[in-house]
């Protein structure tokens, strides 16, 4: 170990050399976010928006066709999936402890907040927006013992939502998102 302590210019200069990989660029935007951490609270919005922006899509789009042949469950599981790292990125600013990012994120992800969610959001879906919340709702088939069936079913159909629009029109997801209220504290 002193032998490295030592010679540690040595391993400096002769090391290989990584090529930057094309998450440098991210990370180095989320740093430069960061540094504006004292900022009002509509930074949280923008904070937000920007790293929205800077998930990485799939590599390649998926046919309509085959599209069609994903199951609401499996867009359900993919949405939900995505809705709660909204959430955890919505609640990152400002920073706090491990304990109050776990409550607030459970607090809307539960699914009583998602039906609430759900039913704010329903008067900006458009009609094929509207059919893949009816086929989500449909398909909420086991549900936990705790929630009213009616409740599970919107709660899964907002995954289903999200799920579907991750994958066919990012952009709408993202206007979507920022019309809901997540709870500042």
């Amino acid at each position: 170990m002193a032998y490295f302590i030592k010679n540690k210019h040595y391993f400096a200069k002769n090391a290989p050399q990584c090529r930057p990989s094309r998450n440098d660029s991210l990370v180095k935007s989320k740093e430069e976010l960061l540094n504006g951490l004292d900022e009002a609270s509509n930074q949280n919005s923008s904070w937000t928006q920007a790293l929205l922006a800077n998930i990485v899509l799939l590599p390649q789009q998926i046919p309509p066709s085959q599209l069609q042949q994903i199951s609401p469950a499996a867009l359900a599981y993919l949405g939900d999936a995505i809705y709660e790292l909204y959430v955890r990125m919505f609640y990152l600013l400002p920073l706090q402890r491990p304990e109050t990012y776990h409550r607030l994120v459970v607090a809307q992800v539960k699914a009583e907040t998602q039906a609430l969610h759900l039913r704010s959001l329903t008067p900006h879906l458009r009609e094929t927006e509207l059919e893949i919340v009816r086929r989500g709702r449909n398909a909420a088939t086991g549900r936990p013992k705790r929630v009213d069936p009616g409740i599970y079913q919107q709660a899964t159909s907002l995954e289903t939502l999200i799920g579907y629009l991750y994958l066919t029109d990012y952009q709408r997801l993202t206007d979507l998102l920022q019309i809901l209220h997540l709870e500042q504290q």
